[in-house]
């Protein structure tokens, strides 16, 4: 059963919070941050990415960059763009993007459930990632940005959520991008008693931020037996069934030179492959295939994958297993240069377009894995291949703080 516990969160006042609310971390590089954040100091960049604040060309992982994190988050509180809620609370956070919504839980979550795996895991993380973001929120004494969190979606849930989000919200605005962005604040009556729901709710599951909830344990760690509210890290909880995938497709550069032709012939001997009028596959264990300028449909062949395995039956484990390794020698995709991968929500426009800017000699368009997929790994205790999953739309930053 799983720990959800209210928080006094340092969020903008209204008439704010489209000024402060920025991408996360990263999401974008430092040019495209101090671009996003030019004219705005109220932009959450200058906290996320506290590099934007100092001369350009200053390496991101510097001294005093970490050290320009606090002044930073200290500057927006001192300006009354950061206020404190005066008492512990639970939040409501909606997303609406393209006719869909789905809405999810702010609160604090246990350090120690995600230690034992009651808060579960699909990715291996890095440790160079894993050192930026413990240095990050340690120097900063705060979990500036949200983990994003499954849990299986439970009726009673629902029905509470969808409630309390018939009242009057303190957030509603849309972002450049087109994503509506909706807060509400619950009582404190409400926020216990959404706690006591999530009591029967028997685990979570990390969808995306890996990295957070691994530095803030080490954070714990480095704490442990000091005052402040450590033990935990902030979180946005969604109902598993209200979440989008996207793919994550690949670039792949062919080390052998090899003609389209020839390529063609080695995707053919492992791949039933065929033109293709359209570029994203519309079923699992097929991949679009764009080389020589034109796009085909690579089919999976029967028999060449476990079935039982819940990794092996992924399509970004079948394109690693069946393409990647076989055909173009990458045995590890999160070092080798041959490979870089391209989020779904840049669509396959931008996959074919790079691939003809940069020479790359095969783009691949996956089929997106599903939440039910990436449950039965967690459940699995296995790990999916690195750059499985794309959620989309992203948790704005700046909303809602924990400071420790």
């Amino acid at each position: 059963m799983v720990m959800v516990q209210a928080f006094r969160a340092l969020r903008p006042p209204p008439e704010l919070a489209p000024r402060v609310a920025s991408p996360p971390y990263d999401v974008v590089n430092t040019r495209e941050a101090a671009a996003l954040a030019e004219g705005n100091p109220d932009s959450f960049l200058h906290v996320s990415r506290p590099e934007i604040a100092l001369p350009v060309g200053t390496d991101e992982h510097a001294d005093e960059v970490y050290a320009q994190g606090p002044r930073s988050l200290q500057a927006l509180c001192d300006r009354g763009v950061l206020v404190q809620d005066r008492e512990p609370r639970l939040y409501l956070y909606a997303q609406t993007m393209g006719g869909r919504r789905q809405t999810g839980v702010v609160a604090c979550v246990s350090v120690e459930e995600y230690a034992n795996d009651t808060i579960k895991k699909h990715e291996k993380t890095r440790p160079d990632k894993e050192d930026d973001r413990t240095r990050h929120i340690d120097t900063l004494g705060a979990h500036d940005e949200p983990v994003f969190l499954a849990y299986r979606a439970e009726p009673a849930l629902d029905r509470f959520l969808a409630d309390a989000a018939g009242a009057a919200p303190v957030y509603d605005f849309v972002t450049a991008d087109g994503v509506g962005h909706t807060l509400w604040v619950l009582t404190p009556e409400a926020s216990a008693a959404l706690s006591g729901l999530f009591a029967r709710v028997p685990a979570l599951y990390v969808a995306d931020g890996h990295h957070r909830s691994a530095a803030a344990a080490r954070v714990e760690a480095l704490r442990r037996g000091t005052p402040g509210e450590h033990g935990v890290f902030l979180a946005v909880l969604f109902p598993h069934d209200q979440l989008q995938i996207l793919p994550y497709n690949r670039l792949v550069r062919d080390r052998q030179g090899r003609s389209p032709e020839a390529l063609l012939a080695a995707l053919r001997e492992r791949l039933d492959v065929v033109p293709a009028e359209r570029p994203s596959p519309t079923e699992p264990r097929t991949m679009g295939l764009y080389l020589g300028g034109r796009w085909y449909r690579g089919r999976v062949r029967e028999g060449s994958w476990d079935r039982g395995d819940p990794v092996a039956s992924l399509d970004a484990s079948l394109c690693q297993e069946q393409v990647l390794g076989p055909l173009f020698g990458i045995t590890d995709p999160r070092k080798d240069k041959h490979v870089d991968f391209v989020g779904g929500i840049r669509g396959t426009d931008e996959l074919e377009r790079r691939a003809r800017a940069e020479g790359w000699h095969l783009a691949v368009a996956l089929y997106p894995t599903t939440m039910d997929q990436l449950l039965a790994v967690s459940d699995a205790g296995a790990l999916m291949p690195p750059k499985s999953t794309w959620f989309e739309p992203k948790l704005r930053s700046g909303l809602f703080v924990h400071r420790f």
